[in-house]
């Protein structure tokens, strides 16, 4: 099969392996020759694996790789069912002041890491309740979710261990993680604690107070 094969698939996010057999012949393709097409093409990183069944061409990669959205929405092709949070968005509007390689989301699924040649995918588990608070936007034609700057501060807090630091009072939570909270808009504010009382977390409710008095004074 000839690698020019691909060159109507290098302007599209990602292929399927049955859209290349119908590309390269349709049902006259035995799968045993396809499949050995891929390994070869994937060899030579003419295209790479996104998962299991999933392309990308290298020279799609190498044009897209820098812009903002990619690495988000290729979340969404690894696992559809999930929205963009916690460290990659607080990250992106310079709430989390340090540096993350990560791009993490929430999903319904078993929490999982998918390590491939685009980086690391870490996908955490929230219960259906709290599955809330993110916008569909668009990269290239892939729909692909985001929280909102105040539900992916609510899913840092809510996932991470505390190791019941939350507790004292003079601890200043915002300083601790080197988070940039301050200007976080009133309605922002507003909406981390209507997820706060949706969770019904003693836990969350602490760090709701602590910020309160630390960072979020009236």
């Amino acid at each position: 099969m000839n690698i020019s094969s691909l060159s109507s698939l290098e302007s599209i996010p990602y292929f399927t392996t049955e859209a290349v057999k119908q590309l390269i012949g349709g049902e006259t393709i035995a799968d045993g020759s396809l499949q050995t097409a891929l390994y070869r093409w994937m060899k030579t990183e003419k295209i790479i694996q996104l998962k299991k069944g999933v392309y990308m061409t290298r020279q799609f990669y190498e044009i897209h790789k820098t812009d903002m959205d990619f690495l988000p929405a290729i979340s969404s092709i690894l696992i559809p069912q999930s929205y963009n949070s916690m460290e990659s968005i607080l990250q992106r509007y310079g709430v989390l002041t340090e540096i993350t390689f990560p791009i993490t989301s929430i999903t319904l699924k078993h929490t999982r890491v998918i390590d491939n040649k685009f980086g690391t995918f870490i996908f955490r588990n929230l219960k259906e309740n709290l599955y809330t608070g993110f916008e569909i936007s668009d990269y290239m034609g892939i729909p692909y979710a985001k929280a909102t700057i105040a539900k992916a501060l609510f899913d840092y807090f809510y996932l991470h261990s505390m190791n019941g630091k939350e507790r004292l009072a003079n601890y200043d939570l915002a300083e601790d993680f080197r988070l940039n909270l301050g200007d976080f808009k009133e309605s922002d504010r507003s909406e981390f604690a209507e997820y706060i009382e949706i969770s019904k977390s003693l836990k969350m409710s602490q760090i709701l107070s602590n910020l309160r008095k630390n960072i979020w004074r009236p």
